[in-house]
């Protein structure tokens, strides 16, 4: 058996225990959260969120790609959230590596560089700063409430990053 058939048979056991219950499409809290992907974030337990209560935005880093503000301006423009959290967080895969150096290796593999920005960054807090402004500015993002953090994969703890 996969992976993939092992989650297949827990989500068998899920449907069993679950039942059927409807929830609105809308997020309860009219809260989104763009974040990283990384498997140690359970921001469901960190935040003490339930099901349908808020749009977790995930990828790489948790950036403001234009894929991430496209989730966000549905988010707030369709389905009514009002409040926006930007959570990067200790020891990311990002943090560190040479985007410029691994930039040139896929171009050398694949004949091309990807049309896309990696994510390299060397200080988290910076990072949060400039993922928080770049939706600032985007003309499609409303800002009223939109707040960066650092979550730490150690200790769950959640810390917010100023503005400045």
């Amino acid at each position: 058996m996969s992976v993939i058939d092992d989650v297949l048979a827990n989500n068998r056991l899920y449907v069993a225990s679950h039942g059927h219950r409807e929830l609105p499409t809308e997020p309860q809290l009219r809260l989104a959260v763009l974040t990283c992907m990384d498997s140690r974030l359970d921001l469901f337990g960190a935040l003490g969120l339930d099901l349908g209560e808020a749009h977790l935005v995930r990828n790489a880093g948790g950036l403001a790609s234009d894929d991430a503000v496209r989730s966000l301006l549905l988010s707030q423009r369709l389905l009514g959230t009002n409040a926006v959290m930007v959570i990067h967080h200790t020891r990311c895969g990002l943090e560190g590596f040479e985007e410029e150096a691994l930039q040139r290796e896929l171009e050398a593999e694949f004949g091309e560089r990807p049309p896309f920005r990696l994510g390299a960054y060397r200080d988290v807090d910076q990072d949060v700063r400039a993922t928080v402004t770049t939706l600032r500015r985007s003309p499609f993002i409303d800002g009223t409430e939109l707040r960066g953090f650092v979550f730490n994969v150690d200790d769950g703890d959640l810390r917010e990053v100023s503005a400045d």
